[in-house]
């Protein structure tokens, strides 16, 4: 018989039964038709069970028959506990979800390699060095002429390869009106071919698009862009695309897969590096080098020799280049120069949200996993404790002839239907979280974008998961249950107490863990309290901020009769212009000389602002004046308090005068100071700032020249709550004058308060979120054990109050063994907590772990939860009744 027939026959058992017995009674009736007696025959063929045993071990696949019995068996079981089973499924449902939900957002971000060809041979090179502050940091952009130099002296080993930051950018197709934000990547023209991908339309940007500045205007659309923006249309080619003052000519259109080197953005459009203005210049570092090894290169032997040789170019170059630091003091030089050239593997793509988020993936991953954790040993204690009552019907079994494999297989059986049920219900809730979660990542105008295939990889997780659950959940029972003695366990057992003490071992695991989740979910939760509540020092209520450009620049007095103009709507209350807001994308600093000093190794952060921006964000003077009309940068400068302890320490700053840059330049004069206000980074401490008038003017042949600003931001005060109301006739009003001026971007103060906040918010949300699932799944745990426990120790607990024990006695005799677990797990769990929280210090603000209310926070939590899981127990404990128990017995 073949093997598909005995499998079909072992899927259909009642059948094959059937088919059997029907042959049997043939056989019988040939017998009789021949003339034998029947009750010979039937004693010819013997014993009618025996009989079918047999036939079916030969026509069935005998362990896929036990197999499904058991299957069945199992079914039963689940169907006759329900409340346990659906508490079951769901808890694991939850963990086995929030785990594949978690690998998907750590495989996409940090471990899937990008579609391009020998991704295992592309790295990144950085720089690590001494920030000004004096700590580490390590820098991946370097200038294009720096990049030359480098490529050219490794051409015959690697190929080196530019490629720009995903930048949102002001793009124009046919009129101003016509303008949108795009993602605007700018690369060397080798890096299509050496990725070995091919064009879906036209072609791609070739080395020879490199062989001058400014000589290839040339646009590259990905495959995402051309789909969304042009919906596949193949006409987009020669169509003219304007950047700025540039324009481009689309030439195609890129693979469908590729969608930059940068997770968590997807490019829209591809420029040759030549286009770009920053390719000419020394000092501006501004996009990433990556290095692919030729074919054949072993990068364990050729690395090394590479970083040294690159490293040997790149200290040539900036020796070079720090010649231009005229007036810097030689430390800032030696610091400058005092770097070690790094190369690392960028297989899987580079990007900021990589940095940002890595140890908040691993946070998330420690965390599910935990739960994961505490909801199997929450199912497995009540399995446990099941197949203790079941005792006595595993030694029937065994009695009967069921082997140990038997025995296991039967429990495992239950365990892989619980973990099954769950994985299905973890599918779709792994399905729905973890978009939900990216879409918490990035500001809403600009959220992350990372695809989430559920592919091989993520299937093949989930498949091991699944397998890990069943072990997890059935194998300590199984075992328990394969181990029974029959005859002791036929006469009420050997160890009655042994099924209570490892329950209870359970307790203390599963204390530890929901603990450990406990505690590192207060930091979490505690710092973005902190940070939420920072005080400012300025308004978010009600400030709209219209981030506005101008093609060729305008004067300072366009941007002044704009607000005018702005400042007449209905429902404005006040209008001021900053070159960028606070808490934005922009900051740049500047070293700072003092009484015509060498600038000192402290750089002071600059905004220039329009005179009532102090009034209109709401940031009081600590002394001296606003800027009035006739101010000028340079010339008049107001600064906040950590710039006046810093560079004028015991001194009134009001009058004195200080130099951006080095010695010579033009000097400021201080004509007010203000509070502190965060000016980059709500995580940073306070830094010296200074603000100039918006009004700049440049010298030219000797004389005063008013300057043209390309970009500034209306900062505006209404009267409405929601300011975003005003944002459209706003708008409309600067489009309307005619003066250059065009909104490129509108915001809320609010807005970017928030937005400073939410990898703190995200990571307080999801700890808070599995802390109340771990707590759940704890107290759970702990009422099932404590009573079964009570169950179990009835007729104890009958003696006991018949012979007078009280009833602080029984109490103490239900709980005081669970403490006592509760107690040992609580302190693990608190001691582990403290050893994970050093590894992610980094995230927490102004938070310590050693702090006492961050571990009396966990520890009151648990005990209120055991508080909560023990009453039902004691109470039951309590309602004994003695007489009926002894009677019983």
């Amino acid at each position: 018989m073949s093997l598909w027939s005995r499998i079909s026959n072992a899927l259909h058992g009642e059948r094959l039964n059937r088919e059997i017995d029907e042959e049997l009674q043939s056989h019988l009736e040939e017998a009789i038709a021949a003339g034998r007696d029947s009750t010979e025959a039937r004693r010819a063929l013997g014993p009618a069970l025996h009989v079918r045993e047999a036939a079916h071990s030969i026509r069935a696949v005998e362990w896929l028959g036990s197999l499904l019995a058991d299957m069945r068996f199992g079914w039963r079981q689940l169907c006759r506990n329900k409340v346990m089973t659906v508490a079951a499924v769901l808890s694991l449902a939850l963990g086995i979800g929030s785990s594949v939900a978690a690998f998907r957002l750590i495989d996409a971000l940090l471990w899937r390699p990008l579609p391009i060809a020998h991704s295992s041979s592309l790295y990144v090179l950085s720089r690590k060095m001494t920030g000004f502050d004096g700590k580490p940091v390590e820098d991946d952009h370097w200038a294009t002429p720096d990049f030359n130099l480098m490529r050219d002296a490794v051409k015959d080993q690697a190929d080196l390869i530019a490629i720009s930051d995903a930048d949102r950018t002001d793009i124009t197709w046919s009129t101003d009106d016509d303008m949108e934000k795009a993602h605007v990547v700018s690369a060397s023209g080798n890096m299509f071919p050496l990725f070995g991908l091919e064009p879906s339309l036209g072609r791609l940007l070739a080395p020879t698009d490199d062989r001058a500045f400014g000589a290839s205007p040339y646009a590259v659309l990905s495959w995402d862009y051309w789909n969304r923006r042009f919906g596949r249309d193949p006409d987009v080619l020669g169509r003219s695309i304007h950047i700025g003052n540039q324009t481009f000519e689309i030439i195609g259109v890129g693979p469908r897969d590729f969608t930059g080197t940068e997770k968590g953005t997807v490019t829209d459009i591809f420029l040759p590096l030549s286009m770009n203005s920053f390719a000419t210049q020394d000092n501006v570092p501004w996009h990433r080098i990556f290095l692919m090894l030729k074919p054949g290169v072993n990068p364990t032997t050729a690395l090394e020799p590479l970083r040294q040789h690159l490293s040997a170019v790149n200290h040539v170059f900036d020796v070079a280049f720090t010649k231009s630091f005229h007036g810097a003091p030689q430390a800032e030089i030696d610091r400058y120069l005092n770097q070690t050239l790094a190369i690392s593997p960028a297989g899987a793509g580079i990007s900021e949200l990589q940095k940002d988020y890595r140890r908040f993936l691993g946070i998330l991953g420690l965390l599910v996993a935990l739960v994961l954790l505490i909801a199997c040993v929450n199912v497995a204690n009540m399995m446990t404790a099941q197949a203790a009552a079941r005792s006595q019907e595993m030694a029937l079994r065994i009695s009967i002839g069921a082997g140990r494999r038997r025995l296991v297989q039967l429990i495992l059986s239950q365990s892989a239907l619980l973990a099954l049920f769950a994985s299905v219900l973890g599918a779709l809730f792994a399905a729905w979280s973890a978009p939900f979660v990216l879409s918490l990542v990035n500001p809403p105008d600009n959220p992350a974008r990372l695809a989430l295939p559920a592919d091989w990889r993520v299937l093949l997780f989930g498949f091991g998961l699944m397998i890990l659950v069943v072990l997890l959940l059935g194998l300590l029972p199984a075992l328990r249950a394969s181990a029974v003695r029959p005859v002791a366990a036929l006469k009420g057992g050997e160890d009655p107490h042994s099924p209570r003490r490892l329950l209870r071992g359970a307790i203390a695991l599963q204390v530890a863990f929901c603990c450990l989740v406990l505690f590192l979910s207060s930091l979490f939760v505690a710092s973005f309290q902190r940070l939420q509540n920072r005080p400012l020092g300025f308004s978010t209520d009600r400030i709209l901020l219209l981030e506005t450009v101008a093609g060729k620049g305008q004067l300072a007095v366009v941007w002044n009769q704009t607000a005018e103009a702005l400042r007449a709507v209905p429902g404005v209350n006040s209008v001021a212009i900053a070159r960028w807001p606070l808490l934005g994308r922009i900051a740049i600093n500047s070293n700072i000389s003092i009484n015509n000093a060498l600038p000192g190794p402290i750089p002071a952060f600059f905004l220039s602002v329009s005179p009532g921006w102090l009034s209109t964000m709401r940031i009081p003077l600590i002394s001296g004046r606003d800027f009035s009309h006739d101010d000028t940068s340079p010339g008049a400068a107001i600064v906040n308090q950590t710039f006046a302890k810093t560079f004028f320490p015991g001194q009134n700053p009001i009058g004195h005068t200080f130099a951006r840059g080095a010695a010579d330049q033009p000097p400021n004069q201080i004509v007010g100071v203000t509070p502190d206000v965060p000016y980059r980074d709500l995580r940073e401490p306070n830094r010296p700032v200074f603000c100039v008038p918006f009004a700049e003017i440049d010298k030219v042949d000797n004389q005063s020249v008013p300057k043209a600003v390309d970009f500034a931001t209306f900062t505006i005060h209404t009267d409405t709550q929601n300011p975003l109301a005003l944002a459209g006739s706003l708008r409309q009003l600067i489009a309307q004058r005619h003066n250059g001026l065009r909104v490129s971007n509108i915001t809320t103060q609010l807005d970017l308060f928030r937005d400073q906040t939410i990898r703190e918010r995200l990571i307080a949300m999801l700890a808070a979120f599995f802390a109340v699932v771990a707590l759940l799944l704890a107290g759970i745990g702990l009422y099932a054990v404590l009573n079964y426990s009570v169950l179990q120790r009835r007729r104890e607990i009958g003696i006991r109050m018949a012979i007078g024990s009280t009833r602080a006695g029984i109490v103490r005799i239900v709980t005081v063994d669970a403490f006592l677990m509760i107690a040992l797990g609580g302190c693990a769990g608190i001691a582990l907590g403290l050893g994970a929280a050093r590894y992610v210090e980094s995230l927490f603000y102004q938070v310590k772990a050693t702090d006492a209310d961050m571990i009396a926070l966990p520890t009151c939590a648990i005990l209120l939860t055991a508080l909560v899981a023990t009453l039902p127990a004691v109470l039951r404990a309590l309602r004994t009744d003695p007489t009926e128990v002894l009677r019983a017995e």
